[in-house]
């Protein structure tokens, strides 16, 4: 399960927050919410009922529902960042493993936060190998059972 985070802003969207979450139950959906929004904040929703506690956790909640109001559907900009991410997935990467998922979708945030600034992005990078070293073959797969 993927969880989805995007600021609003007035024209085209901000940020990008992903996570891979458990499931979808209240305290995943509003653990996700606490790590990656402010109290404060106007949060919108689809119409699912694990975000009603968010009321009551400081922020302001609305639920958004598309259509038919009986069938509760995310945002346009949650569908675009989730087709672009379905898209980049498969045409770059042609699927991927559940086990690194959250990897995936680390690099896809950024370089979604950092579409209208390459030169940002690549200044990040280079900053990020001086800091690091580089992770081998053997580290990723290493433990894995094989045959």
């Amino acid at each position: 399960m993927r969880k989805v985070g995007i600021e609003v802003r007035t024209e085209g969207s901000g940020r990008l927050r992903l996570e891979v979450v458990p499931d979808v139950s209240g305290p995943s959906l509003t653990g996700f919410i606490k790590t990656n929004v402010e109290p404060g904040t106007t949060i919108i929703t689809d119409g699912w009922q694990g975000y009603a506690p968010l009321s009551g956790m400081g922020y302001r909640h609305k639920a958004k529902t598309q259509g038919d109001p009986r069938n509760s559907d995310i945002t346009p900009r949650i569908h675009r960042a989730f087709g672009n991410l379905k898209t980049w997935l498969r045409g770059t990467h042609h699927g991927v493993s559940k086990k690194h998922m959250q990897v995936y979708l680390d690099e896809f945030v950024f370089r979604f936060n950092r579409r209208r600034k390459p030169m940002a992005a690549f200044q990040s990078l280079l900053g990020l190998t001086s800091l690091y070293h580089p992770t081998s073959y053997k580290m990723l797969y290493g433990s894995e059972q094989t045959g």
